[in-house]
């Protein structure tokens, strides 16, 4: 571990953008253990350095960093912008601080194109640790870099790298005790088994071929989500599958999601069919359907020593479930099926998290009528999980706004269920992908491996800023899904391709993606 000599160059660490800052804060005489100016509201417009931070530019571009109107908060932000390319920061040295775990909190928007923009809390005493700035034009949006301070000291730093007419703002920042992270790290891997019995091959990143579970757990996967079905036409997702698969997760040391769709193929908003062996069945007997199936499933996973660590009861069930009878026209009934459910997740592993799945996860007024609903009918569950897809379902800004209401509102962790972004938009099968066009991306998010890195990195930010350590984390929707004949979208029909290879974590050379480094995420 670095220990730093308390010499004048030892307060500063270089730059990672390559910036060599040897020379002394200017404020260090008098360097506080609380942030100063902390909303840039003490100097107006046009400020530099505004009190109580300093700025530094290689390149003498100081002027890149200036306050301006318009904060989030109060009157006044801090801006990096020139119409030429540059490189600043704007640092404010903390001394005096008590060791232990900080977190820095910071509200921020970003035109995006920098080749670095990020906040960071160096010199505390370890490892830097920094947080990049999602893009988001409009909406602000709050992240948090939690760091262990062992030296008494610390650095809040705003960095940019930028290109010619690249802008972030940032305003009101937070320096406190607290701690910060993703527990879960997972990723759908229903696609897997038949991929496999179909020829797929899987590859890390320097080409040797292995098993992807391996693969996913070597960058930092803890949690695997296997989609249930009922009684489905190709024989996979089904009881004996799961239970096959659940093995292999388990034996990989990761965690075990388990997602019931209570269907015989996809269950989304616009779909939740009955499975066939239950159609024609009544109410009463469809909770008891729901109580068995889900009984039955559970158990035979404890039975064989693979317990579920957490339950979807129903997979994006924003208009109920087992149509037309659990519709959410019919609250009093959705209510019964979903604790039926519920009820027979407990009655087999009491420990079991109980989960409740919507979609359009940038749907405020959406998921707050659906949740009041389930309250208001008696719904039992433990945890909230959202869908959130960028090119679907709303800004990155309303995506947090929805997750963190979610939290507060009714009190509960929340997790990001399903997402994932494109890596190239031409497709490797002849089916046609869902996102192929450029018009369909989300702006600031390029369909590259960067991009999808990228994305990935800054809706792990946004999770993780949920207030009181309620974000739980991500499932990366579909990981290994790639193109293989016989492995298409549905289950009727051999021959049906596939329309999300471009959203896989494994390229069309079946070599692990960059974006799987989001599984390190702290």
């Amino acid at each position: 571990m670095f220990h730093p000599r308390r010499t004048l160059k030892a307060l500063l660490l270089p730059l990672a953008a390559g910036l060599a800052l040897t020379a002394l804060p200017a404020q260090s005489a008098s360097a506080a253990s609380t942030l100063t100016n902390a909303g840039f509201e003490a100097n107006g417009t046009g400020t530099a350095s505004p009190t109580g931070w300093s700025t530094y530019s290689a390149g003498g571009q100081n002027a890149a960093s200036f306050t301006e109107s318009g904060g989030h908060g109060g009157s006044y932000r801090l801006t990096h912008y020139s119409a030429s390319a540059y490189k600043v920061e704007t640092y404010q040295y903390l001394s005096g601080l008590t060791n232990g775990s900080y977190k820095l909190t910071a509200w921020v928007r970003s035109g995006g194109g920098q080749n670095s923009a990020h906040i960071a809390l160096k010199n505390c005493g370890g490892a830097e640790q920094r947080t990049d700035l999602p893009v988001s034009s409009s909406g602000w949006i709050r992240i948090v870099t939690p760091v262990t301070v062992t030296n008494n000291q610390c650095t809040i730093s705003v960095s940019s790298d930028a290109k010619a007419g690249n802008w972030i703002n940032v305003d009101d920042l937070t320096f406190t005790s607290g701690t910060a992270g993703l527990p879960v790290k997972g990723s759908d891997v229903s696609s897997l088994a038949k991929s496999e019995a179909k020829g797929g091959v899987y590859k890390n990143s320097s080409g040797t071929t292995g098993d992807a579970l391996a693969i996913l757990k070597s960058a930092g996967q803890n949690y695997a989500r296997l989609k249930v079905w009922v009684n489905p036409a190709d024989g996979y997702n089904n009881k004996a599958r799961v239970l096959a698969m659940a093995k292999r997760v388990k034996a990989q040391g990761m965690k075990l999601l388990v997602d019931f769709h209570y269907s015989d193929t996809w269950a989304d908003p616009g779909a939740q069919s009955k499975p066939a062996a239950w159609s024609g069945h009544s109410y009463s007997q469809l909770k008891t359907d729901v109580y068995n199936h889900t009984y039955d499933i559970l158990n035979a996973l404890k039975a064989q020593g693979t317990t579920a660590d957490m339950v979807q009861v129903g997979n994006e069930i924003n208009g109920g479930m087992l149509w037309n009878e659990g519709s959410t026209s019919n609250w009093p009934q959705l209510a019964g099926l979903l604790n039926s459910g519920y009820d027979a997740v407990k009655a087999v592993s009491s420990g079991t998290t109980v989960a409740l799945h919507l979609a359009k996860g940038g749907d405020l007024s959406g998921t707050r009528w659906w949740f009041d609903s389930a309250v208001s009918n008696g719904v039992k569950f433990d945890v909230i999980g959202l869908s959130y897809y960028g090119y679907w379902h709303g800004t990155l800004a309303d995506f947090q706004t929805t997750l963190d209401d979610a939290a507060a509102r009714y009190g509960k962790p929340v997790y990001l269920a399903e997402t994932a972004y494109p890596f190239r938009l031409d497709s490797k099968d002849s089916h046609e992908n869902i996102i192929d066009l450029s018009g369909e991306l989300v702006p600031g998010y390029a369909a590259s491996t960067a991009g999808q890195t990228q994305w990935m990195k800054d809706v792990a930010s946004i999770v993780e800023a949920v207030p009181n350590g309620r974000g739980l984390g991500i499932f990366y929707w579909e990981s290994t899904w790639t193109a293989v004949t016989g492995n298409g979208w549905d289950p009727t029909d051999p021959s049906s391709g596939n329309g999300w290879e471009n959203q896989a974590l494994f390229g069309y050379d079946n070599k692990a993606l960059p974006a799987m480094a989001w599984f390190s995420h702290r």
